[in-house]
């Protein structure tokens, strides 16, 4: 099962700068984002492997613009947290 990493940061340059130096630095796919607080605050999502995913969100913590304020590595997530993010993900491709 693939992994899920979370990097949460201020604004989406922020939030685009994570998405690069994740996906640059490691094996790691865009899975999805989130703008709340009009678009203030930026979750950025990725998936892959365990060790892939640490080291994506570890890079991008040390090495991003903008310090972000919350980060988290899910090793095995839950149906549940699947379908959360699917459906985040599915919004994406909506209009297309």
């Amino acid at each position: 099962m693939k992994s899920l990493g979370l990097i949460e940061v201020v604004g989406v340059t922020g939030a685009v700068d994570c998405l690069d130096i994740m996906c640059k630095s490691a094996d790691v796919e865009f899975v999805t984002w989130e703008r709340k607080l009009g678009g203030r605050l930026v979750t950025v999502i990725v998936r892959g492997t365990v060790s892939a995913v640490t080291a994506a969100v570890e890079n991008a913590m040390a090495n991003s613009i903008v310090k972000p304020v919350a980060k988290a590595v899910i090793a095995s997530p839950h149906e549940e947290t699947l379908r959360l993010i699917n459906l985040s993900a599915s919004r994406l491709t909506k209009g297309r």
